[in-house]
């Protein structure tokens, strides 16, 4: 069985597969009423590889110059999924030419062959609802030279299609695969002749998802970032279709847009790049800053939270931390143990990174990625802050067990600096200490002064702090803060082994300094991207100590070198999109 199928239930699927095979039977649309502009944004770069025949979906690389799209083995489900919910046709149509034209419509009319009538999984219905929105935003670059015949047939599995998002939206997971299922309607309803009747109460459906998904904060219960830009993009899409068909939006989807737009740009870091959280990724690039542009919403987080995550930003230095307690329950399949960590970005340049999602490598790269070592932050002999539950029986799935339920913090505006403070109590149940961490950004932003604390507070907590401690032949309690290097970086130690310098491609050093209580070294690490056939190699700066007594405290030191530039002019080039 495979992912896809474990992740709704029994009666789910069944209910999925009669209403795709009910689709079957339904009259075609004849045209469009009216066509949306087309909006999704896709890579040249890959574009050109699907047309020379590699395929890369879900980090597996297949090579086939030769053979269609649909009669390629999928290596796992997840690649399977991507395909289906042509996402690609997007790439194909950045390229825009002759052999990029051939290609998408032999992969389209491929589809409707061997998968239209209706089953398996290409029939879910937030792939169905992707899928939809790409056979319309594309519709000219595909019909383009078709015979009647097959125009019937790009019509008619379009008609079926939205008859089954109709019918099936409900069954798609509450959060992005019900927004994209939802939209894919809207756009359908929208867009098709003989389908009108289908936009009404589709655009009232996602008006209550809008209410119920969206928090007060703008933000998902699952605290991923990336997802959080996706269901946005889809927010704004289906609000300018709306708008160009003449239609009201409704008041709750424009609130969802005005709540979201603000959180996305406190997550935005100074390259244009989300920050990197609870298994989302920097998001595909230039998307961010495009959905932002076409909400027309400026506004930001004056302060506080934004999805439960803080910002310090000063001149062309980004900061951003993970400052609540992370997602629980089903929002928490892929939820990190990363509170208190942070990334830091200077201009155009990731320096501090988390490792980020392993979910496209394997199940043991994906609770790798989970994990607060991971992250830049400081963990306890080698523990998360938070545990994986035993995966689940019929899903795989695993839970965020035992995380931190205490999170407090506050944000300050110094005389100098931007001034976090925060705290949580995920290790106090196993070691009795609470982690307090201070993040001081300085007005230029050429320094970031950290101090991380580990505190014994109440007697239960200085017991189990003595039990853990006296269990310890050395004694104490150790730890080690880890902070993650963008692959980028070249990292050397410094000053016989007391610091670390960092050269980024820009041209600015910054180096890495610590009070001289705990040993520092640099480590290998890695770096999770879901468009790379593997991990990329990275380093690590790991402080370690030991906690001895009740409270401890480090304080280390993040700062540009005296003799770089205030502002730099980064030239230099970035890698293009390779399949390394």
């Amino acid at each position: 069985m495979s992912t896809y199928d474990k992740m709704a239930g029994r009666g789910t699927r069944l209910l999925n597969r009669y209403y795709a095979w009910r689709a079957r039977s339904q009259p075609a649309a004849t045209g469009f009423v009216s066509q949306p502009e087309p909006r999704t944004i896709g890579s040249f770069a890959r574009g050109r590889q699907l047309v020379a025949g590699n395929l890369l979906f879900a980090g597996y690389l297949v090579e086939s110059p030769d053979t269609g799209l649909w009669e390629v083995a999928a290596p796992d489900a997840a690649f399977d999924a991507e395909r289906h919910g042509f996402g690609w046709l997007d790439d194909l149509a950045a390229v825009g030419d002759f052999k990029a034209r051939l290609k998408a419509q032999k992969w389209v009319w491929g589809w409707i062959e061997q998968h239209g009538r209706g089953s398996g999984l290409a029939w879910l219905p937030d792939l169905t609802g992707r899928r939809v929105i790409r056979w319309i935003n594309h519709a000219l670059f595909l019909l383009s030279g078709k015979e009647k015949d097959e125009t019937e047939a790009f019509y008619g599995s379009l008609a079926r299609q939205a008859w089954y998002l109709a019918q099936r939206w409900q069954g798609a997971a509450p959060g992005l695969p019900r927004f994209e299922a939802l939209c894919g309607l809207i756009y359908a309803g929208l867009s098709l002749q003989g389908r009108e009747e289908l936009a009404d109460p589709a655009v009232r459906a996602l008006a209550a998802e809008c209410d119920s998904q969206i928090d007060e904060q703008g933000g998902l219960p699952t605290r991923n970032p990336e997802e959080l830009l996706e269901v946005f993009t889809l927010l704004t899409w289906a609000a300018a279709a709306l708008h160009e068909a003449g239609r009201m939006v409704p008041p709750a989807h424009i609130a969802a847009i005005e709540r979201i737009a603000p959180t996305l740009r406190t997550l935005r870091h100074s390259d244009g790049g989300l920050a990197r959280f609870h298994g989302g990724g920097r998001g595909l690039e230039g998307r961010l800053d495009h959905a932002l542009a076409a909400s027309h919403v400026a506004e930001r987080h004056a302060d506080g939270l934004a999805m439960g995550f803080a910002r310090l930003s000063a001149r062309r230095t980004s900061v951003i931390v993970d400052a609540s307690a992370p997602p629980r329950g089903k929002a928490s399949y892929n939820g990190h143990a990363s509170t208190l960590a942070f990334e830091l970005t200077s201009g155009r340049r990731p320096l501090i990174v988390n490792c980020g999602s392993g979910e496209s490598f394997g199940v043991e790269w994906r609770r790798a990625g989970r994990a607060t070592p991971s992250h830049s932050t400081l963990c306890i002999e080698g523990h998360s802050s938070a545990r994986l539950s035993v995966p689940h029986k019929a899903t795989g799935h695993e839970e965020l067990i035992e995380a931190p339920d205490d999170v407090p913090l506050d944000i300050t505006d110094l005389s100098d600096v931007f001034r976090f403070q925060g705290g949580h109590n995920g290790y106090v149940a196993h070691f009795g200490l609470i982690h307090a961490r201070t993040l001081d950004l300085s007005f230029d932003g050429r320094a970031l002064t950290g101090e991380d604390m580990l505190l014994a507070l109440e007697d239960p907590a200085k017991t189990r702090f003595d039990k853990a401690s006296s269990s310890n032949p050395d004694g104490g309690v150790s730890f080690d803060i880890r902070l993650h290097l963008h692959p980028e970086v070249d990292a050397a130690l410094d000053l016989g082994g007391a610091a670390v310098s960092m050269a980024l491609k820009s041209g600015e050093i910054w180096v890495f300094r610590h009070d001289g209580a705990c040993h520092l070294r640099l480590e290998p690490s890695v770096f999770l991207e879901k468009t790379r056939l593997k991990p990329r190699a990275a380093k690590q700066i790991v402080l370690s100590g030991r906690a001895m007594g009740y409270a401890t405290r480090v304080r280390w030191t993040l700062s540009k070198a005296q003799e770089t530039a205030i502002a730099v002019r980064d030239l230099n080039r970035d890698e293009p999109e390779t399949f390394d």
